[in-house]
Formats: C-alpha cells, structure tokens, sequence
C-alpha cells in the first residue's frame, strides 16, 4: 500500500469480535500501525507510544488502530496488561497484512522467514493513505507522528 491508496471500511475484528470499521469513527483521521507481536519488547514499547499519547492525537483528529496477525485473545491479554485505549485488529488470516504489503521475507540471526514488517499508515476520513512511515521508532512511535502531524496542520509554525 502506497500514498494514494485506500483501505477498506471494515479492516476486520478487535480483541471483543467486534467488527472495526473506519466509518465507525466520521471525520476522524487514521493512523493504522502493523506490528509483528503483541507482548514483544519493541512492539510492547509502540503500543505503550500510542497509549501515552492517544488523547493527544485524538485531539489532533486521528484515531489509532494497531494491526497484527495474533488472535483476538491475544489481543485482549495486550491491550488489557498495557491499559490500550484504542482497538487492535486481529488479522489471522493476513488479509489485512496482504493489502498493505506488510507481510514481506524478514532476516534475523540468518535465517529467512515471513511476519509483518512493522510500518505505520496515516489516512485521511476516506481511508486513503497521506503518509507512510516505514523506519518506525518503537519507543518514539507516538512522538515521530506527532512531529510529522503537528507541521501538517501547523504550516506556519509562530
């Protein structure tokens, strides 16, 4: 997935089986974050970024939605140990991971295989896609999209 293009409405179901959907949230931005798994220590470190930071974003006009391939369980022991406030969508079956071109061939310790290649998409209220953020600082997640936000709705900073 590229700037230009467009997620659909239903990106799939959170930790409660509920389905999320982008029209669930009208006129609200989207920063959609792919991760490779819940309880690591980076994505752990991301998504502690976004909880301390999601009042600030929201107030901005953008709602934080996390993507990953573990279950919906799975999810819900994450979200729950880390106070989450926002959903994450369990994408088992990688459509999702699929459309965004997120799950590519990864290298560590030599040895090749397959995940989710952690990439942050930020979306206008159509879902289409205004930014990419592929180097992602996990421990910075929140603040590296606030910086690059804040100089969008800000042009001319005092």
């Amino acid at each position: 997935m590229k700037i230009g293009d467009k997620f659909p409405d239903l990106l799939g179901r959170d930790a409660q089986g509920n389905e999320v959907k982008l029209s669930d949230y009208p006129g609200m931005n989207f920063i959609i974050y792919f991760y490779p798994k819940d309880s690591t220590a980076g994505c752990t470190a991301e998504a502690v970024s976004f909880a301390q930071n999601y009042q600030k974003l929201r107030d901005m006009g953008y709602q934080v939605i996390g993507v990953s391939k573990d279950s919906a369980e799975s999810h819900r022991r994450f979200a729950e140990k880390n106070e989450l406030p926002f959903p994450l969508v369990a994408d088992t079956d990688l459509t999702l991971c699929y459309l965004a071109d997120v799950w590519q061939k990864k290298k560590m310790a030599g040895r090749e295989y397959f995940g989710i290649v952690r990439t942050t998409f930020v979306t206008d209220p159509t879902g289409m896609v205004t930014d990419k953020i592929e180097k992602v600082k996990t421990k910075e997640a929140a603040d590296q999209l606030i910086t690059l936000l804040a100089g969008r709705n800000n042009p001319n900073p005092a």
